[in-house]
């Protein structure tokens, strides 16, 4: 499945968006202009549909209500809407077209409660869920809740549900991965900044576990330097497992470390080939150029396409988000979807390149080149900027 297009009104910075989606989707734009907003879209939708400790209120809760959901641009307009069109194929390869509308609203009185204003499910354009219906209407608890969260009510529509449920977000913070004996906090659900990374990959099956392992230390010996081997092995006095890597140096077998030694753009780079290979749903990646040289971050859009090409089948389609200001990475990114997200008096806009840009890009320019200097503050060249 792939989000093919998504539609917002009064969500965060986005007062009014409508903008396709592509197997590979690069976002750039200038700072607090929306780009993680955007892709959080993806992670409501995932708590949403959550079998276990999900739901609508839930999603709220983690964003502090839907007075910090709504757009401060959304004026008269009291409603926050998600609206996204879902592509997918059967296996004689027919594509089945999903719809889903949502739509919250507070309740305007008493508890003041968020409640479903609307709720649309389609598939092929036969309407298969519309809320609020007979039921919904003689019982206003019932618009607490999505019938996207509950297995009695989705039936109809759980590929969809499944789906949404299916989304991974990566923002790797190599420090929680290195003293995460020392910091011993709670690990976030899902865990998006990576700090649970070593125990995911214990979960693992080993045979599975092991394949990826193998992969990911042939492109650690390309990107690393003095970088020969990878193990992952279990601790036998505290039963803990730790990454390990053995460098070449003056000893003959080389020096074997910890993933507490590693460097951040190691870790960094471990953590994306793992998360590539982990899952088939959508992979929302945050700034993956952090703490990478620029030969390898050059070659991000390449390492996606091929590991996944690598995968079975129906993970070499998995669709990919990318947020991104990198100039190195957008070189090679002219493959995929490219957004321009930009902030302005009525909130920030997501559009793709227009008819000029593409025709600039067409005649050689770079992406780079193109969109990323739309991308800069106004003003930030003054010599006074800090005076």
């Amino acid at each position: 499945m792939h989000v093919t297009r998504v539609e917002l009104t009064n969500w965060r910075n986005f007062r009014d968006v409508s903008v396709g989606l592509g197997p590979r989707t690069y976002l750039i734009g200038a700072n607090a202009s929306g780009k993680s907003n955007f892709l959080d879209v993806f992670r409501f939708l995932r708590t949403l549909a959550a079998s276990e400790g999900g739901g609508l209120q839930r999603a709220l809760k983690d964003r502090g209500g839907l007075t910090k959901l709504r757009s401060l641009h959304a004026r008269k307009d009291p409603k926050v809407r998600i609206a996204l069109e879902v592509t997918d194929e059967t296996e004689n390869g027919a594509p089945i077209t999903w719809s889903y509308i949502l739509s919250l609203k507070s309740e305007g009185k008493g508890q003041q409660r968020v409640m479903v204003s609307e709720e649309r499910v389609t598939k092929n354009g036969e309407t298969l869920l519309e809320r609020p219906d007979k039921s919904d209407r003689s019982d206003h608890e019932r618009l607490t809740q999505t019938h996207l969260e509950q297995i009695g009510a989705n039936s109809r529509f759980r590929p969809l549900a499944e789906f949404f449920a299916s989304v991974t977000y990566l923002h790797l913070v190599p420090q929680l991965l290195k003293h995460g004996d020392e910091i011993s906090g709670r690990v976030l659900e899902h865990d998006p900044f990576g700090q649970g990374l070593l125990q995911r990959i214990a979960k693992t099956p080993t045979k599975t576990r092991d394949a990826r392992l193998r992969r990911i230390k042939q492109a650690l010996t390309k990107a690393v330097p003095l970088f020969s081997d990878l193990r992952f092995d279990q601790d036998q006095v505290s039963g803990l497992w730790h990454l390990e890597a053995n460098f070449a140096h003056w000893r003959v077998h080389g020096a074997w470390q910890r993933e507490d030694q590693f460097s951040d753009g190691t870790l960094r780079l471990i953590g994306l080939l793992w998360a590539l290979q982990d899952g088939d749903g959508p992979l929302l990646l945050e700034e993956p150029e952090l703490s990478l040289n620029d030969a390898i971050v050059a070659k991000i859009p390449l390492m996606i396409d091929r590991v996944l090409r690598d995968r079975k089948k129906r993970a070499s389609s998995r669709q990919v988000l990318v947020s991104t200001h990198s100039e190195t990475l957008l070189q090679d990114a002219s493959g995929g979807v490219l957004l321009l997200i930009q902030p302005g008096n009525n909130g920030s806009t997501v559009r793709q390149p227009n008819e000029e840009e593409n025709a600039q890009m067409e005649h050689g320019l770079t992406p780079t080149e193109v969109l990323l200097p739309k991308t800069r503050p106004e003003g930030i060249e003054q010599p006074d900027l800090f005076a």
